[in-house]
């Protein structure tokens, strides 16, 4: 929402070949080869108009791109940032500072024992096309969720009752019961201008070619199926920004053509796994080249689908954590940029609700080839002659899902199927480009995947999406979260308690019985904390946060977050 595709010592290689040095050939010789092969490996270069600023960023990772500013859809589905910079919610909350930044929105108020929520909207914004924003955009765009629920991702119509607008600045929502979580789902909802929506048949289908919207850029001057540019908006309502004239984004098919590009300074911000970064970009030029990976971009994780078996086990699914050796993934796959996860699951934006008795109750996460095997034995698993467990005659082979141009995820599965190999379970990878992969998760058409974590305020939303019963959808609906179809009653009790605190020390009461829930019914596999992947130039823009001045993460694979970002940058 930040990989078949060569292993690391590969892309080592590529990265090597792009400055020249090529084993056996001499330095002329190395750098013709290097040229051919860049030229195969990523697309080319298509140049920036003549004297226009346009911040080249490498964010979605596709092959050829498809015109889709449907700021409704999944995130994979619509083009960056048509959710967050084309498009703009009422708030963004801001990881890195733990609070909520006002957007569109100026102010909010609970109000009723936190049965009504109100915004009071920002004045003075207009639309792309001149027309006045107000309240009723606000009313509108989520009466378009409740008439097409396949829009609502985030439940919203499953605690909002109703929602009117005031006046013109003032809108006010009516829940069917406490829900404080939902601030967040209802302020991070990208907002759609009733004057152009009002009239769209079948806003499921809906492209949206050319937006009208309230972001910095929503002027779509190129687009092409290997490159896309977005100029600024003529009426954008923050005096003097964006600083820069637009955005410009070549259409890369994985981690490796991303690395190359960063290494020749073809790109300016991205959110992609570089190997060796030190070596590979940083020393290329230490003046301008830079990065910031902080350990708050969620958890890579492996879902397993709960509506096949085996994985409707937790014998099972414990038993394959235990075989999984996450040192080695680090190592081998992550370049060590990260660590492995305990069974809480959460990175470390969520360190302060963090239980210890929960953590120590999670052995399953420990690499335990002895044990794993032993529980497969009383589950009632056992060997077959070739070595393959077996259940009532059907071996225990399954696929694990996977984006083909993400180098770091590809390595971990190849790691974990032959992690698997000692315990009579045989797994193959089998890799999609980014749209087909994210399609069967959603769809839950898989058997196990690879797959990330959402980062929101509290852990609750991040239990909730990989526990509640009531997002658990069927098999070939779309789903945007559970996609592994899971769902534990009694963690759905603990939710709805959650939803009505307000006292910090009930809210964390209820955070660590969550947590035991999931350390408990192990509904998915935690790898390890997910780097939040962060590279930028400063040759030609500045502005980006650094660990130094972390107003936000560096990041553009959170919206909204990145939205926070689009907004500061400038040329030098």
């Amino acid at each position: 929402m930040n990989r078949a595709t060569p292993r690391r010592a590969f892309i080592l290689s590529a990265l090597l070949l792009s400055t020249g040095a090529v084993a056996g050939c001499s330095s002329k010789e190395g750098a013709a080869v290097a040229q051919e092969r860049r030229e195969a490996a990523a697309p080319a270069p298509q140049p920036q108009a003549k004297g226009a600023a346009l911040v080249t960023i490498a964010r979605e990772q596709q092959a050829t791109w498809v015109r889709n500013f449907n700021p409704l859809l999944p995130e994979g589905n619509s083009r960056f940032p048509t959710v967050a910079g084309v498009y703009e919610p009422l708030l963004v909350y801001n990881t890195m500072r733990n609070e909520y930044t006002p957007w569109l929105a100026t102010r909010y108020s609970w109000s009723d024992g936190n049965r009504k929520l109100t915004f009071t909207t920002r004045s003075g914004v207009k639309w792309s096309d001149g027309h006045p924003f107000s309240a009723r955009d606000v009313s509108f765009t989520f009466a378009l969720l409740k008439k097409h629920p396949a829009l609502d991702l985030a439940g919203i119509w499953k605690f909002l009752g109703g929602v009117t607008a005031e006046s013109e600045d003032v809108v006010e929502f009516t829940l069917r019961r406490p829900y404080v979580p939902g601030l967040s789902y209802i302020g991070h909802q990208p907002i759609v201008p009733e004057h152009k929506w009002k009239d769209i048949a079948d806003p499921v289908t809906y492209a949206n070619e050319s937006p009208v919207a309230t972001g910095p850029f929503t002027e779509v001057k190129t687009f092409q199926n290997q490159v896309y540019e977005l100029g600024k908006n003529p009426h954008y309502w923050q005096e003097g920004k964006p600083a820069v004239d637009g955005l410009r984004f070549p259409a890369y098919p994985g981690n490796d053509q991303v690395s190359m590009a960063l290494v020749n300074g073809e790109i300016d911000w991205a959110g992609a796994f570089v190997p060796d970064i030190e070596q590979v970009f940083v020393a290329r030029d230490p003046a301008h080249h830079h990065y910031w990976f902080p350990l708050v971009g969620g958890t890579a994780t492996l879902y397993p689908n709960s509506t096949r078996k085996p994985f409707d086990d937790v014998r099972v699914r414990k038993a394959i954590s235990m075989a999984i050796d996450r040192d080695q993934i680090v190592k081998l796959a992550a370049d060590n940029y990260t660590h492995g996860t305990d069974a809480t699951g959460l990175d470390d934006s969520y360190e302060r609700f963090r239980s210890e008795k929960a953590v120590a109750a999670g052995d399953w996460v420990k690499l335990d080839v002895q044990r794993a095997n032993q529980i497969l034995d009383e589950a009632g698993y056992p060997r077959g002659a070739d070595g393959v467990r077996t259940r009532n005659g059907k071996a225990l082979r399954f696929e694990i899902n996977v984006v083909s141009g993400w180098s770091d995820w590809v390595r971990a599965v190849q790691i974990i199927t032959q992690n698997l190999q000692s315990v009579g379970i045989e797994a193959t990878m089998r890799t999609y480009d980014f749209s087909a992969f994210y399609e069967a998760l959603q769809k839950g058409m898989f058997d196990m995947s690879m797959g990330w974590t959402t980062v929101e305020p509290t852990p609750y939303n991040f239990y909730r999406d990989l526990m509640s019963a009531a997002l658990v959808k069927p098999v070939g609906e779309m789903s945007a979260r559970n996609w592994h179809r899971f769902g534990a009653r009694e963690a759905d009790t603990l939710f709805h308690a959650f939803e009505a605190a307000t006292d910090p020390a009930e809210q964390k009461r209820i955070l660590e019985a969550l947590q035991m829930i999931f350390v408990q019914t192990a509904p998915v596999i935690p790898l390890f904390k997910n780097p939040s992947w962060g590279e930028y130039s400063t040759k030609r823009f500045t502005g980006f946060p650094t660990m130094e001045n972390p107003y936000a993460k560096l990041t553009p694979n959170n919206p909204p977050e990145y939205l926070l970002v689009l907004t500061e940058l400038r040329p030098r």
